[in-house]
């Protein structure tokens, strides 16, 4: 790919080292080891989690954080491993349904904070190839929201009005306002990822976007934006399974795509795009998540995860009443 060297640093890659992991069976059809940490660009130790929903433990954020400056190998990262995750398929569901209740109290709250003035909200970003599961998170997860509180946006092929701008223009016309949960199906980073690997811009002009972004999303940031980044790590053969399942079933063919085989010839150049994406712009101010994708209860409960530790950390409240409460209880029973 030209320019390929350009993108490494002195020519070398750093790449995570293998992890010691607890061996726990929990697919017989894949034996897949479960606990294992996955935190990219460095080894790290397995986190434990107590309690069906996590709570109690090792963020899974540190887990699953991509370090500022340290570049990913995404070939050693098990798309199929379940880091911090709950005991199994049947736990992870369970784990999941629970945080339905905590995550919608949290909404409220940040919700209600925004009428009396607080300018904070949320973005999550979801990034992954085709299958990984950015339309499964918002129908599983963002499903336990209310609608009302959200803000979602599904970016396609840029249209001619928005070429007309700068490539930052048009996400910018979606962000969440305050007390919002605004979510990304894509972003930003397709006019780094796509768009280097189909050479669709200079090769210049796309090193100069990655820190447009960093400065963007530390803009956001200084804004009261929690940017929370998702990239969804599918394996190569779980997506060639998960496009078969689409050829196979007729009520899912509005879903196939025949340019997605044509994109999977193109495999290494993306996962290449995606780790240069991660190294350069995952900061203090919005770093970036790996979410191994290929066991899509793992998927939803993680993004679920992530996203309750971080409005835990913003911890909204319920504005006070402005009004004197016994004068309208009076006034309610008089009438």
């Amino acid at each position: 790919m030209a320019g390929k060297q350009n993108e490494k640093r002195d020519g070398k890659r750093k790449a995570a080292k293998p992890e010691k992991r607890e061996k726990k069976q929990e697919d017989s059809a894949k034996g897949v080891q479960a606990g294992k940490s996955t935190k990219p660009g460095k080894p790290g130790k397995a986190g434990k989690r107590s309690g069906a929903d996590g709570a109690g433990a090792r963020p899974l954020r540190e887990l699953l954080r991509v370090t500022p400056g340290d570049r990913p190998d995404l070939s050693r990262l098990d798309p199929s491993a379940t880091p911090g995750g709950p005991g199994g398929k049947a736990a992870g569901l369970a784990a999941t349904a629970l945080l339905a209740q905590p995550l919608a109290s949290l909404q409220e709250r940040l919700y209600a904070a925004s009428t009396a003035g607080d300018r904070r909200r949320v973005l999550l970003v979801l990034q992954g190839m085709d299958t990984s599961g950015k339309g499964g998170t918002l129908k599983h997860v963002i499903g336990m929201f209310n609608p009302s509180g959200c803000r979602i946006k599904a970016f396609k092929s840029p249209t001619a009005e928005e070429l007309s701008h700068p490539f930052l223009w048009r996400i910018k016309q979606e962000l969440p306002l305050p007390g919002e949960i605004g979510i990304f199906d894509r972003s930003h980073y397709e006019d780094v990822l796509i768009a280097r690997v189909r050479e669709l811009v200079p090769r210049n002009r796309v090193r100069a976007r990655y820190a447009q972004i960093n400065r963007f999303e530390k803009a956001l940031a200084d804004d009261g934006v929690t940017v929370v980044k998702v990239f969804l790590h599918i394996g190569h053969e779980e997506q060639r399974r998960r496009l078969l399942e689409r050829l196979d079933d007729p009520d899912k063919h509005w879903k196939f795509n025949v340019g997605d085989i044509e994109e999977r010839t193109m495999w290494p150049a993306y996962q290449e795009a995606y780790e240069v994406a991660l190294e350069r712009c995952s900061t203090e101010a919005a770093p970036w998540y790996v979410v191994p994708a290929d066991r899509k209860w793992y998927r939803n409960w993680a993004i679920s995860t992530l996203l309750r530790e971080h409005l835990e950390d913003l911890d909204p409240r319920y504005p006070k009443g402005e009004f004197d409460i016994e004068e309208c209880r009076k006034l309610l029973l008089a009438g």
